[in-house]
């Protein structure tokens, strides 16, 4: 019945549209503002859902759900507004900030990118295929911003890496993953197609070494892993967002560095090690959004933790009272009485003046501030 259909929504998806939307509309309210959200054409069941369902549950003068395309997202955007926060590609994102910029608006890009996952040979290795198999196709078949999108392993380590992650595989979704109700279809048509074009390219179809099914009629891609790819393939210079896995090799795990410092920044950074030394030498090499080391992408559900990108992966965080600050201003606001008056501050200047003023120069700013303004010591 009725009843049964709403407590099946807040069970089932709640839990999977409430960090791309909820989660910052929730902030947004928090902090005392209204909302517009637009959510993705790209998911056009979910769009209606959540534009039917929120003015049943919220307020309208709170919160209005737009739906539409480019058309609409255009209309917006021309719009003046007090903060924009966009979850999506990076080709959008320079649009949504080229936008902002003619009215001078705040925006926070959340735009993931392609999240490195380096596996060095001192590792329990079962529990580590398991983590990135979860993180890469149990997360949505890898339509995720914080998805592994390729890994870096050592050429020894790599066949019992590859090994391993067969295995965890087949147990998650069987012989035939294309009939597992636990993989997940693609989202759409186009997407559908651009991986399609991802594995057909001539320079790393040869490298598939597990998976390549596909299901065109039911938008189902098995998951895939290729070995070796060349950097120059299209796979390697885009993010991936779906069920395709390359393994990158090297001599030596160390060199896993440069090769993702050569890349844009990422939105994740993952590293699987028993050496701690490696893990403060990584944390202190790679630039990414956020990182975590021994697991894939569940740092997403840290409500303590801020959640954003660097550089092409984004600008600004949110989760948790991250999400409040996100669409609040800190407005610095100050009151004096009439007592305390200091004539250091005023002319004429004589040389006493003159050494406060110096010692203010000099970075010893919060007690000659104090004295010039005369305010008690310690407040």
């Amino acid at each position: 019945g009725k009843n049964h259909e709403t407590h099946a929504f807040q069970t089932t998806y709640l839990p999977i549209i409430s960090v791309l939307s909820l989660d910052p509309v929730i902030g947004a309210i928090a902090a005392g503002n209204a909302v517009a959200l637009k959510p993705s054409e790209g998911a056009p069941a979910m769009s209606s859902l959540l534009a039917e369902l929120l003015p049943r549950f919220v307020d309208g003068t709170c919160i209005k759900v737009i739906e539409g395309g480019v058309k609409e997202t255009t209309a917006l955007l021309n719009q003046k507004w007090d903060k924009i926060f966009y979850t999506g590609n990076s080709r959008v994102g320079r649009v949504v900030m080229t936008a902002a910029a003619k009215h001078l608006t705040p925006a926070v890009l959340e735009l993931g990118g392609k999240c490195p996952v380096v596996v060095d040979s001192n590792v329990d290795l079962h529990i580590a295929a398991k983590r990135i198999a979860a993180g890469k196709w149990g997360c949505n078949n890898g339509q995720a911003c914080i998805a592994p999108d390729f890994i870096i392993t050592t050429q020894a380590f790599a066949p019992k890496l590859l090994e391993s992650l067969k295995k965890v595989l087949e147990k998650f979704y069987g012989k035939d993953p294309l009939l597992s109700a636990d993989l997940s279809r693609v989202v759409n048509a186009s997407h559908f197609g651009r991986l399609k074009g991802l594995m057909d390219e001539e320079m790393v179809s040869d490298k598939i070494v597990f998976g390549g099914q596909r299901d065109e009629q039911q938008l189902k891609i098995a998951p895939t892993i290729f070995l070796d790819v060349p950097l120059d393939s299209a796979i390697m210079k885009e993010e991936i967002f779906g069920p395709l896995l390359p393994i990158l090799t090297v001599d030596k795990i160390h060199e896993s560095f440069g090769l993702i410092n050569s890349m844009a920044k990422p939105l994740a950074a993952y590293l699987f090690t028993r050496d701690s030394e490696l893990q403060n030498q990584f944390e202190g090499a790679i630039s990414a959004g956020g990182m975590l080391f021994n697991d894939t992408s569940i740092h997403l559900t840290n409500p303590y933790l801020p959640f954003g990108g660097v550089g092409e992966s984004g600008t600004g965080a949110y989760h948790g009272k991250f999400s409040f600050d996100a669409f609040s201003h800190r407005k610095a606001v100050m009151n004096r009485g009439f007592a305390g008056e200091a004539r250091a501050r005023y002319p004429p200047y004589s040389a006493p003046k003159l050494k406060i003023l110096k010692g203010v120069l000099e970075g010893k700013l919060g007690d000659m501030i104090q004295a010039i303004l005369g305010f008690p010591r310690g407040k």
